[in-house]
């Protein structure tokens, strides 16, 4: 990011460098902490952060009504193909809810799984609504009763192995045939996270940025009888298989980072490798 936009997040470069260091330190401790630690860390860094970092832009970028709707929208685009009235829907890392309470509108019944309920503490929820809190790694609604599970932006922020034990997790909450549709980061195109100004890998709040290949290796490792690449933008998506998808990886690992990520953070080549939209069919 050039200069210029940093400055209208961070008021001064001092700012965005005190982010990344207090950052890095906390996710420093969560990447070496015993799994026991790591279920109370995820919360507790989270808050430590916004503590220590009053100009945080996720505590300064306020969103309309308008733009978060805007935002559930978009995502609803991508949704709606795998949901019917009779689906029960899954989101992992929800957020503000806004995505959640929109699928309820058009489905059975919406769980929604996180950490922490301070962001919808004061909202009234749809009847067909349940928020579940986690540990990170647990999904605690019935086995087998889940069609379709979504995360988005949030596999890069586990540690790796709470991100295969949740991904397990899901898995067993899906129903025969359900689906679980990931969208997080591709490495390649990275970092992502406050140490994309600092770093040639994520150092910060994401604890593990993936491939492609990676992220089918995993999701193929934990039953997935079928796992495809969604391709696309605004709405309108391929489905592809993975070998083509982890071919054109391949060949941008070759080249040397400045001009990996050169290559893939521009046109047309953001469609690849911008984000990965995993889908895995169980």
């Amino acid at each position: 990011m050039a200069q210029k936009a940093i400055t209208r997040v961070y008021e001064t470069q001092e700012q965005l460098k005190e982010h990344y260091e207090i950052e890095k330190a906390l996710a420093y401790n969560i990447r070496n902490a015993t799994k026991e630690e790591r279920r109370h860390l995820y919360a507790s860094t989270c808050d430590e952060l916004f503590r220590r970092v009053p100009y945080h832009p996720l505590l300064t970028q306020k969103y309309s009504a308008e733009e978060r709707a805007a935002a559930a929208a978009g995502q609803m685009k991508l949704l709606r193909r795998f949901l019917n009235p009779g689906s029960v829907f899954l989101e992992v890392g929800p957020g503000d809810c806004a995505l959640s309470f929109e699928v309820a509108k058009c489905v059975k019944h919406v769980y929604a799984i996180d950490v922490s309920d301070e962001i919808t503490k004061n909202k009234t929820s749809p009847a067909n609504f349940k928020l579940i809190l986690s540990d990170g790694c647990s999904i605690a609604v019935n086995l087998g009763s889940v069609n379709l599970a979504y995360s988005n932006q949030l596999m890069e922020h586990l540690h790796p192995d709470d991100a295969f034990e949740q991904l397990q997790n899901i898995y067993n909450a899906l129903a025969p045939g359900g689906i679980y549709f990931c969208i997080t980061p591709n490495r390649l195109s990275g970092p992502h996270d406050i140490s994309s100004y600092f770093d040639t890998v994520a150092t910060g709040f994401h604890l593990k940025e993936y491939t492609m290949q990676e992220l089918s290796k995993l999701f193929k490792k934990v039953g997935f009888s079928k796992v495809m690449i969604l391709v696309g933008a605004k709405g309108k998506y391929i489905k592809l298989p993975t070998f083509p998808m982890v071919f054109c990886e391949w060949l941008l690992r070759l080249c040397p980072y400045k001009t990996r990520k050169a290559i893939a953070c521009n046109l047309p080549f953001t469609l690849l490798f911008g984000g990965i939209k995993i889908v895995g069919v169980k």
